[in-house]
């Protein structure tokens, strides 16, 4: 259940307002929302390295109770075991530093939201769990967490530290100059502590399609690593209008937009996150309709849209073909690298071919767009082999 009342601040509000005055709620929280402005701050990310406050997520840790007797795998599987009960992928095969990225299912295959897992590799970490969900559902997230866990293992918030994102083709540098020269040497999704700053979780990952991190670190160290960051020449702070059109272009969902109880994983072109082993076992939430979907086909699928037009098409416009309404556009907005609006939808699976040619009612009026794969721009993720 959400918290209510006026919106919560952040931890490094203060070094916000001192650079902008632009803020918004979201998830409760007082978000700032531009610095330079939308379009400087995309092209500053994809060019060069962005720094992000996202401590409105719901980072947490899940793990063993003291004293569980348990080692190495034997405690990894145990735990990961217990978090698979609301999950479809496979959390007892992650290796040692490795980051999941999954869903939370409902009994009906919908999604209730897509998180981050990811089993730490230190020494005396076996049977822990790094869990970041999303803000606007972290108190859902939680409640449905610890019920499944039936006192198995504790759940511990962390979402009164910070949460800070360095994202784009830089942030590997700076994060090697400024935390440890170690970062650079990480993996795309895989996680790792630092003792710097009062010891800092770091995962080699981000919500832009760019390489980068995102960094926990404690309130009360937050202020010294941000300033460190921004000194560098590299990188400059950015709002979250600039995180969604960024994220628009990688072709990334946003939850309660692209996903939502009543869409499945298969559905949102998501089939990926669900391994070999527990699609064989079907021993999670929704798991029939996930399976038929999975061997079927689903019903729609998510694309992307190119509108063959200036107009852009936002979330609620409906998407038509011979005059029959085939699909809804979910996210939408202008894309500053192709220069030119761009969406995401879902669409009737007999339409969602690249290359098909649909119309978009904008405002009454049909306007002509184009299925396109995903993403809008490429990836830039770091695999280390």
């Amino acid at each position: 259940m959400a918290e209510t009342g006026s919106p919560k601040k952040l931890p490094l509000d203060a070094l916000w307002r001192a650079r902008t005055s632009k803020f918004g709620d979201f998830a409760g929280y007082d978000m700032p929302l531009q610095f330079e402005g939308l379009i400087p701050e995309h092209n500053w990310t994809r060019s060069h390295a962005g720094l992000f406050d996202v401590s409105h997520m719901g980072p947490s840790f899940f793990a063993l109770p003291k004293g569980h007797g348990l080692e190495g795998d034997a405690a990894h599987k145990a735990v990961a075991a217990i978090i698979e009960r609301l999950v479809p992928a496979d959390i007892q095969g992650l290796k040692p530093g490795q980051v999941r990225y999954t869903m939370i299912t409902n009994a009906e295959g919908g999604v209730l939201d897509d998180l981050m897992i990811a089993r730490p590799a230190e020494e005396g970490a076996a049977g822990d769990l790094y869990i970041v969900v999303n803000a606007g559902c972290k108190h859902q997230d939680w409640a449905l967490i610890e019920a499944a866990a039936k006192g198995e293992a504790n759940l511990v918030r962390a979402d009164d530290r910070c949460l800070l994102a360095l994202q784009g083709p830089a942030a590997h540098k700076v994060a090697a100059e400024v935390i440890d020269p170690a970062l650079a040497d990480m993996s795309f999704m895989s996680v790792k502590r630092f003792p710097g700053f009062g010891r800092l979780t770091v995962t080699r990952s981000g919500y832009t399609g760019e390489d980068g991190f995102e960094i926990l670190v404690r309130a009360e160290n937050a202020g010294e690593l941000a300033e460190k960051l921004l000194a560098h020449p590299q990188v400059k702070p950015i709002g979250l209008g600039a995180r969604d059109s960024l994220r628009l272009e990688a072709g990334l969902c946003l939850y309660g937009h692209d996903l939502d109880p009543a869409t499945s994983p298969i559905e949102a072109d998501l089939a990926w996150t669900i391994q070999k082993r527990r699609r064989e076992a079907k021993d999670f939430p929704g798991a029939a309709r996930i399976a038929r979907e999975l061997e079927l086909g689903p019903p729609r699928k998510r694309v992307g849209i190119r509108p063959n037009d200036r107009a852009p098409a936002r979330e609620g416009v409906e998407i038509y073909k011979d005059g029959k309404q085939i699909g809804l556009v979910t996210s939408g907005g202008f894309s500053p690298v192709l220069n030119g609006p761009i969406s995401m939808g879902y669409v009737q699976t007999a339409h969602a071919e690249p290359g098909h040619v649909v119309d978009l009612m904008i405002r009454g009026t049909p306007r002509s767009a184009t299925i396109v794969p995903l993403p809008f721009v490429p990836h830039n993720y770091v695999r280390k082999k």
